[in-house]
């Protein structure tokens, strides 16, 4: 565990799986509720953000999901977009997150008249104001968009051109999201060859809510070079006793080919038990396979997932893993390092990052 005078929300971290839609502030969804007569749960903010903590904490994706029909409700009209992506930066500098990215769906907001590359642009202006205080702040930031396609939609394509169209106005990536079971990577084959022949780079939720078939459709169909949560990747590694004393594990060809090939596995600790993305282990974050990943030397990384529906931050989950699995100051270097190296920056900007890791941690 991190020494006693260490200070994990100190420590400088990388977050890469954090959604936007999942990290409302609850004074700001019930402030940005009242004007356009949005009905909500509770006016009250702690008892807002207590409900959704315990909605979502239903053992079902997709009852999960169903939250957010709340903050995307908020969230269609080029003011509210602005302040929630402003607050969202805001957040993540709280949280000692000195790069980040933000994956959100543009076609989810357009029901008040807004067109997709406006909802981007204003994105975009609200992550740079927030950018801009934090620097104000005496800290800085970097934050770049992941452009969101909605699985069970028929928008792939589209929405991979308008990721393409912004690539120069923050947008660093593309990702799939939403219901994962009976909704596979192959319906959006037109979205990833159009990416891949723009070399536009690609993380897929996968292995969340379906299994290995899931995986292996990011894999093939996306060219996915990360996996959203990927926890069912587990399924792939067999364990074995060879007597009493000794164990052995055998990895499965989708396993072994994701660790040798060290795509990122965007874990989201609290995220996974909420959801029952664990469920085959047990109920417990000492049933989470991070640690048997970790140890086996797959590229793991620690994410948030949704900040509100979770009740979390990334200084909440690093301190949850090194209180279940006794992780060390070094351990979590390795998972901002990893996060680092799976990053969709460019390798010049991600050594300068790593960098900064280094020496945030040589100082804390």
């Amino acid at each position: 565990m991190p020494g006693a005078g260490t200070s994990i929300n100190a420590l400088p971290k990388i977050s890469l799986h954090d959604h936007l839609d999942g990290g409302l502030r609850p004074q700001t969804i019930i402030e940005l509720a009242e004007p356009i007569g949005f009905a909500l749960p509770t006016t009250d903010a702690a008892a807002l953000g207590t409900w959704f903590a315990d909605q979502a904490d239903s053992g079902s994706l997709v009852e999960y999901l169903k939250t957010f029909d709340v903050t995307t409700g908020v969230m269609q009209t080029r003011e509210g977009l602005v302040r929630v992506a402003r607050e969202f930066v805001e957040d993540l500098a709280a949280d000692g997150v000195i790069y980040g990215e933000i994956r959100w769906a543009p076609e989810q907001h357009l029901t008040r008249g807004l067109t997709l590359d406006q909802t981007v642009e204003a994105v975009q202006e609200g992550l740079e104001a927030g950018i801009a205080l934090v620097a104000q702040a005496g800290s800085r930031i970097r934050v770049g968009q992941l452009i969101t396609a909605m699985r069970h939609a028929d928008r792939g394509l589209e929405i991979a051109e308008l990721a393409v169209r912004h690539r120069g106005n923050g947008v660093v990536g593309f990702d799939i999201a939403g219901a994962e079971l009976g909704f596979p990577a192959h319906n959006h084959r037109d979205a990833f060859d159009f990416l891949a022949k723009a070399f536009m780079p690609v993380t897929v939720h996968a292995g969340e809510a379906d299994g290995l078939e899931s995986i292996r459709g990011a894999l093939f169909d996306g060219r996915a070079l990360r996996l959203g949560h990927g926890v069912r990747l587990a399924e792939d590694i067999e364990i074995g006793r060879e007597d009493e004393e000794n164990t052995y594990v055998t990895l499965g060809p989708v396993a072994q080919w994701v660790r040798d090939r060290e795509i990122a596995l965007e874990l989201s600790p609290s995220s996974n038990l909420q959801t029952g993305a664990i469920a085959a282990w047990g109920d417990d974050l000492l049933d989470h396979p991070f640690d048997l990943l970790y140890q086996l030397g797959f590229r793991v990384t620690v994410n948030t997932d949704n900040r509100l529906m979770s009740n979390t931050s990334l200084t909440k989950e690093l301190a949850l893993l090194s209180d279940a699995f006794g992780y060390d100051e070094d351990d979590l270097e390795v998972f901002q390092l990893n996060a680092v190296q799976a990053s969709f920056l460019p390798l010049d900007e991600r050594e300068d990052l790593a960098d900064a890791i280094v020496a945030g941690f040589a100082t804390v």
